[in-house]
């Protein structure tokens, strides 16, 4: 019985290969094979991970302003947000100067979240990560004066090389 079921999964995953098989052939060809190479790009996918982990950090700053600093801005003004605040409603129409405030604030202080709490930080990263990377380089690379002692050494080398090879020929 195991053998049967065993014969019966090596025929289905032969089936599946010559299905899959025939399926990136049709792939390679035509319209599909100009998508394939457009999906595989490395900046698309670049592009997809950039959008994932954008929305991640809209939702933790986001998350941030709303559970810490509006309720600071609430503390200090006695409103939990402005939305409400200088309003002139007429006519059944409601013009509302407080939610335009609120909408300013809640995006300066996601922006000067994200910078603070993500760019500067990264900034500072790059920055050292790219001087212990130049003094790296530059302890590898021996230096001008060692390159040219090291040029001297080896023309004084050959002259001396040279010099030898003559003087024997001339005894």
């Amino acid at each position: 019985m195991a053998n049967q079921i065993l014969n019966n999964v090596n025929k289905a995953a032969k089936g599946v290969g010559a299905v899959a098989g025939k399926a990136a052939a049709v792939t390679d060809k035509g319209p599909l094979a100009g998508f394939k190479k457009f999906i595989s790009r490395g900046s698309m996918v670049d592009m997809a991970v950039g959008v994932v982990m954008g929305s991640a950090v809209t939702a933790v700053v986001t998350s941030i302003v709303e559970s810490f600093i509006n309720p600071l801005i609430a503390m200090l003004v006695g409103k939990p947000d402005l939305s409400h605040v200088l309003t002139i409603t007429f006519n059944g129409a409601t013009i509302s100067f407080g939610s335009i405030l609120n909408a300013l604030i809640n995006f300066l202080l996601v922006g000067a979240a994200v910078y603070f709490c993500i760019v500067l930080p990264i900034n500072k990263l790059r920055d050292m990560t790219a001087k212990q990377e130049e003094e790296e380089a530059a302890e590898a690379e021996p230096s001008v004066e060692e390159q040219t002692l090291a040029t001297l050494q080896e023309i004084r080398d050959e002259l001396k090389r040279n010099n030898g090879s003559v003087s024997s020929l001339n005894l």
